[in-house]
């Protein structure tokens, strides 16, 4: 039997699009000859839909794709994912679901079980779990189809008793054909393989598993999708961050008809998976990630321009380089805006970061706009000392200028905070932590300059000075961030165990840490929630990303 894998990206709601997608990968499986071609979960309308399925108009425009694609199912079975009915009077209206289409017919209709609810994932508020698992006979062979939850670890999880391919097995199926949305992050690829591989051996089964690509707003869908044969050698690994197709012939005994990637004692790499930050980890993948987020944050909602505020800095200049790759830089305008407290240096490396980039620059400097602030304001500041009053407004002055020129002009305006400084506070709210998306949220500070790095890996782009200086806000005179903030190398540790590992202060303590850094630092993270909540979504590419993975109360009193 040959089966046909088609990963796609998919843009959420737009059904003309999603289904000129599916009808051009089912012609491109028949062209091969394939028995099936399989797509990815909730394909039809784009994952996650969110509250869109509320919408009786959205559910009735994924039927109508539905009856447009099964016209092209004749003599080839085609496996696509999509929200279902649920006719029943008890439960929820919907199920995440399986279509199986064959012979222009709707042949069946798996519905999801395992209903995540954990970090960027909220299933359950719109899907009832399955009830009923059957395989479904295509061909002479048994088809285990499933969505996405073979790739949970499931362990000792009292709430998820019921395993379908437990039930399925007592089926005698032949092989296991699932259909993923699973998101990416740096330390998921091996993770997932792994814990994919050991279904495979428990179930002795071949799997064909399909994962979408492509980013929605915050979660970068990273592909991956894979073949193991039943013996759990992996046979087939599509590309990672890309649209790709595979058609792969499987023998009657389980074997695959493909050269062997990764045989079944391969070890995974456990750099991948692990307790301790390491800013320079999977660097490329962090890179192709990003660039997939900003490209189809701005394809997908009609965008072509970007502009951001280009300060000298590591941060705008990692921005800035990545913004020039994936929207071109003719498409990214890069606005210098010192005060009386810029240094010579930093507007020089600007300019020269954008020469080297080849992209439009202004400079446009702040020093009168502040002064008349001042002005206006000292009747009310009167003789009180400089504070932080001071040095916000100059970085409300910036977010005012840029977001004057991106409305003038049609632009969108990248942010550039990293996530050192939106886990501690360390930001202007209507300043520097404007935007419409922000590009390196998910990046801790020590991870940007690793990034910067590997930017420069061929030639130098982002020049040495800006990797070299210490880093600065520029906002008083020789102001530093250590001057605020503990060393980025310590810092940046202390948070992710505490923002990604979810450790309280006594186990990060018991780490080796100082206690009264550790205190700070996580003071800081927790009275400064309101600040991010407030903040532009950020492109995921942790396992724990602030945003809608992360919710914790803005008044709640914790470590205090």
């Amino acid at each position: 039997m040959k089966i046909s894998i088609a990963q796609q990206n998919y843009h959420i709601g737009n059904f003309e699009n999603n289904t000129t997608k599916i009808i051009e990968g089912i012609n491109k499986a028949k062209a091969d000859g394939a028995d099936i071609v399989m797509f990815s979960e909730l394909c039809i309308c784009g994952y996650p839909p969110r509250d869109f399925v509320e919408f009786n108009d959205f559910i009735n425009q994924c039927y109508k794709a539905i009856d447009t694609i099964k016209e092209f199912a004749d003599d080839i079975a085609v496996l696509i994912g999509s929200p279902a009915r649920n006719p029943n009077i008890e439960g929820k209206d919907l199920f995440n679901a399986a279509f199986f289409l064959y012979e222009k017919e709707i042949k069946a209709v798996i519905h999801k079980t395992l209903l995540p609810t954990y970090d960027v994932f909220d299933e359950y508020r719109y899907f009832e779990p399955a009830f009923d698992w059957k395989v479904v006979e295509f061909k002479e062979k048994k088809l285990a189809i499933t969505i996405c939850e073979d790739i949970w670890n499931l362990g000792d999880n009292p709430l998820y008793r019921i395993c379908p391919m437990d039930i399925l097995m007592k089926q005698n199926p032949d092989v296991m054909l699932n259909i993923s949305a699973s998101p990416f992050d740096y330390t998921h690829n091996e993770d997932r393989k792994a814990t994919i591989k050991k279904n495979v051996l428990k179930y002795k089964l071949p799997m064909f598993y399909c994962n979408t690509v492509g980013s929605q707003t915050e979660i970068v869908f990273d592909g991956a999708s894979l073949v193991f044969d039943k013996n759990g050698n992996l046979c087939r690994f599509l590309n990672m961050f890309k649209e790709d197709f595979a058609t792969v012939f499987l023998n009657d005994d389980g074997t695959i008809d493909e050269p062997v990637i990764e045989p079944a004692d391969h070890l995974p790499n456990t750099e991948m998976i692990v307790n301790n930050f390491n800013p320079s980890l999977n660097l490329p993948m962090i890179h192709e990630a990003l660039l997939l987020g900003i490209r189809d944050y701005f394809n997908k909602m009609g965008f072509t321009k970007a502009i951001l505020g280009s300060s000298g800095g590591i941060d705008s200049a990692v921005v800035l380089t990545l913004a020039c790759e994936a929207l071109g830089n003719e498409n990214v305008r890069a606005v210098l805006m010192p005060s009386p407290y810029s240094s010579d240096h930093s507007v020089n490396d600007a300019a020269q970061l954008s020469k080297n980039l080849g992209n439009p620059y202004d400079i446009i400097r702040i020093n009168d706009i502040y002064e008349e602030f001042l002005h206006i304001l000292q009747p009310k500041f009167k003789d009180l000392p400089f504070s932080i009053a001071e040095e916000n407004i100059q970085s409300r002055i910036r977010g005012n200028l840029l977001m004057a020129i991106a409305n003038k002009f049609g632009y969108i305006l990248l942010n550039t905070s990293n996530k050192s400084e939106l886990s501690t506070g360390y930001g202007t709210l209507y300043g520097d932590m404007a935007g419409g998306l922000s590009v390196i949220g998910d990046c801790y500070k020590s991870q940007v300059y690793a990034l910067a790095e590997y930017l420069n890996r061929e030639k130098e782009i982002i020049p040495q000075n800006i990797l070299t200086k210490a880093p600065s806000a520029e906002l008083r005179p020789n102001q530093k961030d250590s001057d605020s903030l503990p060393d980025y190398a310590v810092l940046d540790t202390i948070l992710y165990q505490y923002v990604e590992r979810r450790l309280g202060p006594v186990e990060i303590k018991a780490l080796g840490f100082d206690a009264a850094i550790v205190d700070r630092t996580l003071k800081l993270v927790n009275t400064n929630e309101y600040k991010r909540n407030q903040f532009c979504p950020i492109i995921r590419i942790s396992e724990k990303a602030f945003g809608v993975g992360r919710r914790v109360p803005i008044v709640g009193k914790y470590l205090s």
